[in-house]
């Protein structure tokens, strides 16, 4: 075998290592959280995932910048098939190990070197735009120094994976004028720059370049996990998985709707196997009272800020940012997981995602109007995660708003939001006048 073999082989198995740890952090948090809903209705889902996943059509709302980031995400599609054959090639020591496709081959090849250019130049587009354009929905109080050099790298990231891409393909095109395996459209053009180049360092440069993108597209791997950019991976399964129920339809809890069922008529049939003593809080408090898809929705979070952008509370000068609270549950998660996984749900730090992370303030700010989450190309829900919350300290707590506390005294007590009793509720008619 080979010592290049060896070295790709070892390297490769240390990635896989490294990211089925990450995968495997994640898939461990999951396993403490609560159930959301059942993932049914698959034909839906795979619409939607077409629809809004595939042909993005939540990010083409916004018809200029949307379609170039449309481009990047259809170009890592087309670029992936060139990755998985380079991939394919370490492992095995061979060359071109998909040429037998032929014709499709060729294609797909081809689309991979136009894209690797178009994403070259459409990255720089997005450097300059995020540093040197005031993009109102990039800054905010989420938006750290630490978030904004976290985009910054991996923009910086991929637009290394393009470059080592397209000097590999010109060292290979300079290389083999004449007897090419696959097209390559862009690099066909770009050679010229190689004129004069001995053919032994033409070999020097495909071979440094096909090192560099492959254990760049390792270490990505291996980063995103950790970054903002996670919705790489994350965003086709987030959208799949996504409710199909109303947005800010609120789940019923099973113990509360026993309770009415017998408050209204003592006979009325109850389930039995719904033991109140398994409650252990009503609504949200900190992250393990939240779902396995508040735990993706947060993962998923690119940033962006189209939800925060379209917030009429954050429009009006509020506090509540719907990105903030994504960020926020993410790195309350990332900081008391460790723990829970160590010591079980008990696990106190005496720290909790509402108050030492979101304020109250915020969460009463949201008039429920679901704008962010009809926004977000990722399908996030935000308003649920911020409905628990308000579960939690009306129904915990009882520390609502004075309004809304006055509004559920009078139901317990009178059967309606107003202070009177239901056998006054006609007096204000007593003393009209009515034709008959």
């Amino acid at each position: 075998m080979p010592v290049k073999q060896i070295i790709f082989i070892i390297v490769t198995l240390i990635a896989l290592g490294v990211f089925a740890y990450s995968v495997s952090i994640i898939f461990k948090n999951i396993k403490f959280l609560k159930k959301a809903y059942p993932v049914n209705q698959h034909g839906k889902r795979i619409k939607r995932l077409f629809q809004i996943g595939f042909a993005q059509e939540k990010i083409l709302r916004f018809p200029l910048i949307g379609f170039l980031h449309a481009l990047v995400f259809w170009g890592f599609l087309a670029i992936t098939f060139g990755s998985f054959e380079m991939l394919l090639d370490g492992l095995t020591g061979q060359d071109r190990i998909l040429k037998f496709f032929g014709f499709f081959y060729d294609f797909l090849i081809a689309t991979g070197d136009i894209f690797a250019f178009v994403i070259f130049i459409l990255i720089i587009i997005f450097l300059i735009r995020r540093y040197f354009m005031k993009i109102k929905r990039f800054q905010g109080v989420e938006m750290t120094h630490k978030a904004h050099k976290d985009a910054g790298f991996a923009l910086l990231l991929i637009l290394l994976l393009m470059l080592s891409l397209q000097l590999m393909n010109m060292a290979y095109v300079s290389l083999n004028p004449n007897n090419q395996i696959g097209v390559y459209p862009v690099s066909k053009y770009l050679s010229v720059l190689f004129n004069g180049i001995s053919n032994d360092k033409l070999k020097i440069i495909l071979e440094a370049n096909w090192w560099i993108h492959i254990i760049l597209i390792f270490f990505f791997a291996n980063y995103l996990p950790y970054s903002k950019h996670f919705h790489v991976f994350m965003s086709l399964p987030n959208v799949y998985l996504s409710r199909l129920t109303p947005l800010t339809q609120m789940t019923n809890m099973e113990s509360v709707t026993n309770e009415v069922k017998l408050m209204l008529d003592p006979n009325a049939p109850i389930d039995d196997n719904i033991n109140d003593s398994e409650i252990e809080r009503f609504g949200l408090k900190d992250v393990e009272d939240g779902t396995w898809k508040n735990y993706t929705d947060s993962l998923t979070c690119t940033q962006c800020g189209r939800c925060t952008s379209v917030c009429p509370a954050n429009i009006t000068g509020k506090l509540l940012s719907p990105r903030k609270i994504m960020i926020d549950f993410r790195a309350r998660m990332n900081e008391k997981s460790p723990g829970i996984r160590k010591k079980g749900k008990t696990y106190n730090d005496n720290k909790s995602l509402l108050r030492d992370y979101i304020s109250e303030e915020e969460i009463w700010a949201c008039t429920t109007c679901n704008a962010c989450a009809q926004e977000c190309p990722v399908n996030i829900d935000h308003p649920s995660l911020i409905l628990e919350m308000r579960r939690y300290i009306f129904m915990e707590e009882s520390k609502a708003p004075s309004l809304l506390n006055s509004m559920s005294t009078n139901i317990e007590n009178n059967g309606a939001p107003w202070q009177y009793p239901p056998t006054d509720r006609l007096k204000w008619a007593e003393n009209l006048y009515i034709n008959e």
